[in-house]
Parts: structure tokens; C-alpha cells; sequence
């Protein structure tokens, strides 16, 4: 998943942002609601993670100018408030979940991923590719029965090839789902060094990465 998160205490964002860059998923980091509009101006996510408290204003003015765009991305509000009138009021306003702080890090991330699979534009969580089975959810990739492990990387290129499944992944796809805004300055020969690893991993699996100079890579089934 490519996720943005727009939260400005530091320690907690800093905490979120681990949370699931070790669950193999990219997250960008907004402080404020200037930078949140700047990432959403320039990418698209799969899940938004909100606060309402910023220092520029209420995450539910956000929250509202997206709704109006007909933008139909899955918000999850955080909120420090208890009182049933902020949920209410986020729920009404167009949020799709909300958390009260303080909260577990495992809740929020099962939270996120019940979001994302409701998406309408998420197709199934288990994805069936020639001898491939790749569960995207519980990020597992079973082969001919048995199961590949990849790092957290490794399976981010193996998703976004599978976004283009049929079609050409190019680099510049390949990029916004495996790396965040903070690692701008990775080069595409981090793209060829992984997908060198994962195409080693596939061998004899029937299933390959194709390159296409000048377009980017396919992934093919040669049975």
C-alpha cells in the first residue's frame, strides 16, 4: 500500500511510519495541512490516515475539500477527543474509520488494511499469477506449494508489477510504490538491483520479469 499519513507530533508519526514501512508498505509523512495538500497534489494513495488537531487548521477541512472533489480515497481519522460528537461528525463528514488516541500500533495497521480492502478499486487480497499465489494482505508468496520469502522490498516490486499485470510497469510506477517522498533520491539502479533479486527468486517458477528498454518491466507468465 502507498499511504499518507498527516499527523504533526513527531515521536507518534515517527512511530506509525516504522509500523508499517516493516509491514513492507510506503508511507509519506505530512506535518500540516499545506504539505498534506502538496503529497495529494502529486500522488495518490490507497489509505489516508488523518488527524484532526494541526497546526494550520482541522484535518475535517481536508477531509471535506476531498469529499467535495468526489476524491474517493479511505480516511481514517485519528482524534484525541472522546466525545461521541467528533466521531459523529467525522463519520458524517466522509471518514471511513476513526481512532482515538492513544491507540496500538497492530490495531491501527488491522484498520488501515480492513480500508484498503474495502476499496472499490482494490481488487482480491489473494492473487492467483501462473504458479504464483500471492497473498497481498499477509504478504506471502506460495510457489508450486511452497513459499518464497521476500523482503519487505522484494514484495513491494512484486505488487506493483502485479498492478500492471498485462501491461508494462514502468519505472516511474515502480518507484512511487516502493519508495516514500523521503527517499526521493533513489535512483532507478535500485530498481534493477531488485529486480534482479526477485527475478533469481522466481527462477524455475515459470514466471518472469521482462524487460522492456526505454518502457520498464512485465511480468510474465511462460507456461
Amino acid at each position: 500500500m502507498r499511504l499518507l499519513l498527516v499527523e504533526d507530533t513527531a515521536d507518534v508519526a515517527e512511530a506509525i511510519a516504522l509500523s508499517f514501512a516493516r509491514a513492507g508498505d510506503t508511507l509519506d509523512c505530512a506535518f500540516d495541512l499545506k504539505q498534506a495538500r502538496s503529497s495529494l497534489s502529486l500522488q495518490q494513495y490507497d489509505v489516508l490516515i488523518l488527524d484532526i488537531n494541526l497546526p494550520d487548521g482541522s484535518g475535517k477541512d481536508l477531509l471535506r475539500e476531498l469529499r467535495r472533489e468526489r476524491n474517493t480515497t479511505p480516511v481514517l481519522m485519528l482524534t484525541a477527543r472522546l466525545g461521541i460528537e467528533e466521531r459523529v461528525a467525522s463519520l458524517d463528514g466522509g471518514a471511513d474509520d476513526y481512532l482515538t488516541k492513544p491507540f496500538d500500533l497492530r490495531e491501527l495497521q488491522a484498520r488501515v488494511r480492513a480500508l484498503h480492502r474495502r476499496s472499490p478499486t482494490v481488487r482480491d487480497t489473494v492473487v492467483e499469477f501462473g504458479s504464483l499465489v500471492i497473498d497481498v494482505a499477509g504478504k506471502t508468496l506460495v510457489c508450486n506449494g511452497q513459499e518464497l520469502t521476500l523482503t519487505r522490498r522484494e514484495f513491494s516490486l512484486l505488487e506493483a508489477l502485479l498492478d500492471r499485470r498485462g501491461r508494462v510497469a514502468s519505472k516511474e510506477h515502480i518507484l512511487n510504490r516502493m519508495f516514500s517522498f523521503d527517499e526521493a533520491d533513489v535512483g532507478t539502479n535500485a530498481i534493477e538491483l531488485y529486480v534482479s533479486r526477485l527475478r533469481r527468486k522466481l527462477s524455475g517458477s515459470g514466471v518472469s520479469i521482462r524487460t522492456l528498454r526505454g518502457l520498464g518491466y512485465q511480468l510474465v507468465d511462460e507456461a
